[in-house]
C-alpha cells in the first residue's frame, strides 16, 4: 500500500566531514523512513497520528520507525554517509487520495489491511488528486 509522506527531505546526504564519501559506507535511508522519524522524533507525534498521516497501520510504522532509527545510529556511530532517497511512498500536499483503477471508487482511508476495494473488489489503486 502507499506510504504517504507529506515532503520529500531538504537534503538527501549527510556525511562526515573532512573524508571523501568515496572512502565512506553509505547507508541508504527509504523517504518514507525519514517521514517517520520526522513525524515520531520531530514532530513528537504519537503513533496513532503519524500512522494517520502516513496512511499505514500501527505495525508498518513501527517497522519502518525501527528500521530508520537503526539506520541513522549506524550512520552516526560508524562515521557512514546516509543518503535518504526512494522508497515506497507518494507525496500528499493534503489534496489527494486512493483511487480505484477498476471502478473509480475513492477511497476514504487506505492502510495495510484495506487490500481491496470494498465497491468491486480490485487490489489495484493509483494516487490522485481530489476531484473539485
Amino acid at each position: 500500500m502507499h506510504r504517504v509522506v507529506n515532503r520529500e527531505p531538504p537534503v538527501s546526504v549527510f556525511k562526515p566531514a573532512g573524508v571523501p564519501a568515496r572512502d565512506l559506507e553509505e547507508i541508504l535511508l527509504a523517504v518514507e523512513e525519514f517521514e517517520a522519524l520526522r513525524l515520531a522524533d520531530y514532530e513528537g507525534l504519537g503513533q496513532r497520528d503519524a500512522c494517520e498521516a502516513m496512511n499505514i497501520s500501527q505495525p508498518t510504522f513501527n517497522r519502518i520507525l525501527g528500521s530508520a532509527r537503526k539506520k541513522v545510529s549506524r550512520a552516526l556511530v560508524k562515521g557512514c554517509v546516509l543518503r535518504i532517497e526512494g522508497g515506497n511512498y507518494v507525496l500528499d500536499d493534503g489534496t489527494g487520495g486512493l483511487e480505484c483503477e477498476a471502478c473509480g471508487h475513492m477511497l476514504e482511508s487506505s492502510s495495510d489491511e484495506a487490500a481491496s476495494c470494498p465497491k468491486c473488489g480490485s487490489a489495484k489503486f493509483r494516487w490522485v488528486r481530489h476531484r473539485d
